[in-house]
């Protein structure tokens, strides 16, 4: 963890079995969720740090550190466990959404005990987002999924499947998977009818369509709208009310689109490849605003505050959003 004023690492998490691949913070419990390989750690950071529980890809749930004794980098995991590839909170920070294999895993925090399942997801579930939807009808909740298109070609693509949603004003969640073993051709979202408090197996029940030409490997929402970012190079923007396609950018950028963001109360998309450049959009009519080159190796991630963007790669880059106009004072 770091102060951001002052830039000095304020404290360590330590302890993982292997590599860290995604970390969430809920400002409303002060608890930290850390991933890595089956195991997701909780952290209680209003003290000492501790680590409270840990839950794992299975569904269970360990009383403090079940990671405690690692003192070397695991890879193999106990039978019946899967990688977890990601994970994600509703906007209240009181359901946490765990992928991993084919299924993403939801737990109820204010119980600490896993409560169900997102399932038809035909390869593995590599990334995921969450968000509000401002509209929706009185017919329960929607969900969105990303599934593969069903076109069979001699080459090896990613096979891609859900992402999902609840309106009505109620948290939805928004997931993609992808394998290396798919025969697809490209990979679309779904939608899912998942309900506040649901229990149990969800499964799709709508396709976006047309696909991206390969796997996709972001997802961002701003209101109603949803974006993708491919492998393709390309960023497809969605109408979450009307379920379609608005517009497409096939050559958003000159390599994969691998991270997306939104500015708070701006209309404006982040969008990174793996080129290690960053691009600024105008979210209503879908126009570039600026572009800067952030990084000189593949952006992983970006986050943003109301001040500030902070882009991941081999090191952490820290720009303010006002200077991102593509001018050599970019970065700070």
């Amino acid at each position: 963890m770091w102060n951001l004023v002052t830039g000095q690492e304020i404290v360590t998490l330590r302890g993982h079995p292997n590599n860290v691949v995604s970390v969430k913070y809920c400002s409303s419990s002060s608890l930290v969720f850390s991933v890595s390989t089956s195991y997701v750690k909780v952290w209680d950071i209003r003290d000492s740090a501790k680590c409270v529980r840990t839950f794992t890809s299975s569904g269970q749930v360990v009383s403090g550190d079940a990671c405690a004794g690692t003192t070397t980098r695991t890879i193999s995991m106990a039978q019946g466990e899967y990688q977890i590839n990601q994970i994600a909170l509703n906007p209240s920070g009181s359901v946490l959404y765990a992928a991993a294999g084919n299924t993403v895993r939801t737990w109820d925090l204010n119980r600490m005990q896993a409560t169900g399942k997102l399932t038809g997801h035909i390869g593995s579930v590599m990334c995921l987002t969450v968000g509000y939807s401002a509209g929706g009808k009185d017919q329960g909740n929607k969900a969105v999924t990303v599934s593969p298109v069903d076109r069979k070609t001699e080459a090896t693509f990613t096979h891609g499947a859900p992402f999902a949603r609840e309106p009505h004003g109620m948290p939805g969640i928004f997931c993609l998977a992808c394998s290396a073993r798919g025969l697809t051709v490209g990979t679309f979202p779904q939608v899912f009818d998942v309900a506040e408090g649901a229990q149990g197996n969800v499964g799709p029940a709508h396709n976006f369509e047309p696909p991206h030409y390969d796997g996709i490997e972001c997802l961002a929402i701003h209101d109603d709208v949803l974006f993708s970012g491919s492998r393709d190079n390309g960023i497809k923007k969605w109408d979450l009310e009307q379920q379609e396609l608005i517009q497409q950018i096939p050559n958003a950028h000159k390599d994969w689109v691998c991270a997306l963001a939104c500015l708070p109360g701006r209309p404006t998309l982040l969008s990174a490849c793996r080129g290690g450049s960053l691009k600024v959009w105008n979210v209503d009519n879908f126009t570039p605003i600026g572009e800067i080159k952030g990084h000189d190796s593949p952006i992983n991630a970006i986050c943003t505050n109301s001040k500030q963007i902070f882009t991941a790669s081999r090191y952490i880059q820290v720009s303010g959003p006002g200077r991102l106009r593509g001018d050599a004072g970019g970065r700070a």
